[in-house]
């Protein structure tokens, strides 16, 4: 038995590229079965993946994230390639990405974009920001991710089925980094060709707006997954400053024994207590994170690997006895 491959592709208004895609990913990968997933699209994009080649699926609700939840919820496969539908990314490094997902028992892989000379592939804004938000979660969650925001990756079946798809848009992309890195999977990322977009393909990325999502849900992360660092970073500040207000009185206190600013001294009693709660629900939060932690091991878990097919044993000779 060979593995079941499944190309994810999430659309919405890419009439311009769509046909291609389907087309290079069917060339790519021949026993693959091709998805695209219109979101609203406004233009011929589900007709042009429906001639192409590809089986056609719609998700009303406007988001990639949201589409991602759906293909990930409907699609049955060992192993699933997902990517943009914009044409920018190599379908010719999906068998790679596939054969090394493979082969080394992976749960994903992740196609770490490389500009091909003389494309103007990548906004200022955009190659900053990536790099950025990766070293950010590389600090928190670990280090062994270079492109944290690439839309092309393989994935094992363990992984999709295990992962709690919670965002709605482009940051998903982050989840699926910070999950793996969590859960401390086994990762890979290959070297892949990125390009420009086809004539008449514009992108729906806001390097703003887009960019102010994915911090947000960094932060969000960080305070679900590290409790602890996160909430004794808020009790260190404010302890700090409690004691900043609080030295200039002790001094006073030490020679006059009065306290001259009253206001004062409550303010920084106030400030000290609270960095104590911090501290202390960060610790009650971390318990709890942990038993998050195993459950979501757990359900990974419970799903089987994917096992390589096993070639038959020839029947050994046996002496006839005359």
């Amino acid at each position: 038995m060979t593995a079941r491959v499944a190309v994810l592709i999430p659309c919405f208004d890419e009439a311009a590229a769509i046909g291609g895609v389907v087309a290079a990913f069917r060339a790519a990968l021949p026993d693959a079965t091709i998805y695209v997933y219109d979101n609203n699209s406004r233009d011929d994009t589900a007709r042009i993946a429906a001639e192409a080649g590809a089986e056609v699926r719609r998700e009303p609700l406007q988001g990639k994230g949201n589409v991602i939840r759906r293909m990930f919820a409907d699609i049955e496969a060992d192993a699933y390639v997902l990517v943009d539908g914009d044409g920018t990314y190599d379908a010719t490094a999906a068998p790679g990405m596939v054969a090394l997902l493979l082969a080394d028992r992976l749960d994903m892989v992740t196609g770490l974009r490389v500009s091909v000379a003389g494309a103007a592939t990548y906004r200022p804004g955009h190659r900053f920001g990536n790099v950025m938000l990766t070293r950010m979660v590389g600090v928190v969650f670990g280090n062994r991710v270079g492109d944290m925001l690439s839309g092309y990756r393989a994935f094992s079946r363990r992984f999709v089925k295990s992962f709690p798809a919670l965002a709605s848009g482009f940051e998903t992309e982050t989840e699926f980094t910070v999950h793996a890195l969590e859960l401390r999977l086994p990762i890979a990322e290959i070297a892949t060709d990125y390009r420009e977009r086809p004539a008449g393909s514009q992108s729906k990325l806001s390097t703003w707006r887009d960019g102010w999502r994915i911090l947000r849900t960094i932060g969000l992360l960080v305070q679900r997954e590290r409790p602890l660092a996160f909430c004794g970073a808020f009790g260190a500040l404010l302890i700090a400053s409690a004691v900043a207000l609080a030295l200039p009185l002790l001094a006073t206190y030490a020679e006059t024994g009065l306290v001259p600013r009253f206001p004062t001294a409550i303010l920084a009693t106030g400030l000290s207590i609270l960095g104590c709660l911090s501290f202390a629900s960060g610790l009650v939060l971390d318990t709890v994170t942990r038993g998050r932690l195993e459950a979501k091991r757990i359900a990974y878990l419970t799903i089987p690997a994917w096992q390589p097919p096993t070639v038959a044993a020839k029947p050994e000779a046996t002496a006839s006895l005359t």
